[in-house]
């Protein structure tokens, strides 16, 4: 990291003073409005509120996160990226213990309720606050469904707000690293620039400081960092709100439904940068079959409806279905149904609901 931004970023605030000074508990005036939501105790509720750090018009911003102090229990009202420079950073959510090293990166959405541990001088972690119309360009980068693209989905999610949060424990992979380091770079510029503006007392800045572009640059930076984290799945920590190995088999699910007469392995491992045999175990072991079975099991229930609900020769149904041998396609359904296809037909083609 250049050398003026790591130093820029381990300066002491007025805030970190204050904890220094003696107090113990945050100083929760920096973090939420006056007034602010209500729990059903009447207790106000600990939400850290987007507008006391975005300037008008602004979708990001960044701020180091505060030291020296333990962090109850809060959530925001935006979306949080926490990204580690220096030490280790340590949150509590939903009971687990995630424990952030230089180069992690984690990803909340609004719904999370978290802790932080007390960082010391040289824990250093980077909070990006991010509004949702941020992601309208890194979502449009996604080139298909994925982790991440489900994650900017549940941010838009209102009517059944789902806690979500992705931690990737990347250990500093290079590509993230820089273009995270870049945004942050371009942030702290524009808001030290944005500072010196607004301040009376201080010389003229020349230069016009174009808040949308920089945006818009950073929206563009973002969508990268997300490709590059779709190729580094592999990082996901367990302790996230769904583990690696769930969405693996998840992913594969949702392929052999959508691809079931094409459907290969060898696709899902090279998706996921991983071996046949990797995956292989991962789907027998959450699901209790093999990858084969599944596709098998898929293309006989799309067999037995088009069997009841169509016209259509057994012979074409078999192609439809991936099975260009029609001999196997019949051994295969009598094993499994115990008549022919053609008996299977007679018998059930006057069925309301068809027994799969």
């Amino acid at each position: 990291m250049d050398e003026w931004l790591m130093q820029k970023i381990q300066e002491v605030t007025a805030e970190e003073q204050a904890y220094l000074a003696g107090r113990t508990q945050v100083e929760m005036d920096v973090y939420r409005c006056p007034g602010g939501r209500r729990l059903s105790d009447g207790s106000r509720q600990f939400e850290v509120d987007s507008q006391l750090f975005l300037r008008k018009g602004k979708l990001i911003t960044v701020r180091h996160h505060s030291r020296f102090v333990e962090f109850p229990v809060h959530q925001h009202n935006y979306i949080e990226i926490m990204y580690v420079c220096m030490g280790e950073i340590t949150h509590y959510i939903d009971g687990k213990e995630l424990v952030m090293h230089p180069g992690d990166m984690l990803l909340m959405n609004q719904h999370v309720k978290h802790s932080i541990k007390r960082a010391g001088a040289g824990d250093i972690g980077i909070n990006f606050i991010v509004l949702p119309e941020f992601f309208d360009i890194p979502f449009q980068m996604m080139r298909k469904q994925n982790i991440i693209a489900d994650f900017l989905v549940g941010i838009l999610r209102q009517n059944n707000p789902i806690p979500q949060y992705l931690n990737f424990q990347l250990h500093g992979k290079k590509a993230i690293s820089n273009l995270m380091e870049n945004m942050i770079s371009s942030l702290v510029n524009e808001e030290a620039l944005s500072e010196e503006m607004r301040h009376p007392d201080r010389p003229e800045v020349s230069g016009n400081l174009d808040a949308d572009s920089e945006d818009v640059i950073n929206q563009y930076s973002m969508g990268l960092v997300f490709l590059y984290l779709i190729n580094h799945i592999d990082t996901l920590s367990d302790n996230s709100s769904q583990n690696y190995e769930d969405i693996v088999v998840q992913s594969t699910m949702k392929y052999i439904d959508s691809h079931y007469r094409t459907a290969s392995l060898g696709y899902i491992a090279d998706d996921f940068h991983l071996s046949c045999p990797t995956v292989s175990r991962m789907i027998k072991k959450a699901t209790g079959f093999t990858f084969q079975e599944l596709l098998m099991r898929k293309r006989f229930q799309k067999a037995v409806m088009f069997l009841v609900e169509t016209e259509l020769p057994v012979e074409e149904i078999a192609v439809n279905i991936g099975y260009e041998n029609h001999s196997y396609f019949y051994r295969q359904f009598k094993a499994r149904y115990g008549v022919t296809p053609n008996r299977y037909r007679r018998l059930h083609k006057d069925d309301k609901a068809i027994k799969l």
